[in-house]
């Protein structure tokens, strides 16, 4: 059986010029993420809080630690001092929180806007309406210890190839939208694309995947 670090290898050597990837790591012992250290990789994405704060603690300080779940706003603050980037800010009451979290640190936290595009009850997000009528109001503005870097999504969870295109489309639509009519090319990151889609989600728009499985095996849950 191959290591992460060559399986890492080899989807970089897939991946297009520019496109960054965030190894999911969530579940997976530190002895794994270490090899992937060990091969290059620097971008890990966790999704729970506890588990975040103590792989960081364990594994070498120069990692990019990305938080990719659902983030409760109270759980903020154990990941405010030192997260590189935060995927899913999936409301407004979430991003005053971290840019609140983000001041008492000193620090400017970058963040990415979660826009839900699956047909899916179950995932997180602003609605394409919702999240234009946001930017619309201008009251990201104030918010003065975050940086908004670009868009977050994630697909539907089905076979059906072709809707899963269009939802990404669809992300890449109203990012376009956005960057150009209120941040003048501002954004910078399309995070769109997992394991089983991120060949698809490249071709429609995405600079950044997150991919574990294809990693790490499939999750070991505690």
């Amino acid at each position: 059986m191959t290591s992460p670090r060559e399986r890492i290898n080899s989807i970089k050597q897939s991946l297009p010029e520019g496109v960054r990837l965030v190894a999911v790591s969530k579940y997976h012992p530190i002895e794994m993420i270490q090899d992937a250290y060990d091969g290059g990789q620097r971008i890990f994405g966790e999704s729970h809080v506890q588990e975040m704060v103590q792989k960081r603690e364990a594994l070498p300080k120069d990692i990019e630690w990305h938080f990719i779940g659902h983030l409760q706003t109270n759980k903020v603050k154990y990941i405010a001092p030192f997260v590189s980037l935060i995927h899913a800010v999936d409301s407004e009451h979430l991003l005053k929180e971290i840019d609140k979290q983000a001041k008492k640190c000193g620090r400017i936290i970058p963040v990415l806007m979660q826009v839900h595009v699956a047909k899916e009850e179950t995932k997180f997000g602003f609605l394409p309406d919702e999240l234009l009528a946001f930017m619309q109001s201008g009251a990201w503005q104030q918010y003065e210890n975050v940086s908004i870097e670009g868009l977050m999504c994630m697909a539907t969870n089905c076979d059906d190839e072709e809707q899963i295109a269009r939802e990404f489309e669809q992300a890449k639509e109203l990012f376009d939208m956005v960057n150009g009519k209120w941040l003048n090319g501002k954004w910078k990151v399309r995070s769109w694309g997992m394991s089983d889609d991120y060949p698809i989600a490249i071709r429609h728009g995405s600079n950044m995947v997150r991919i574990g499985s294809l990693i790490f095996g499939e999750r070991i849950y505690k």
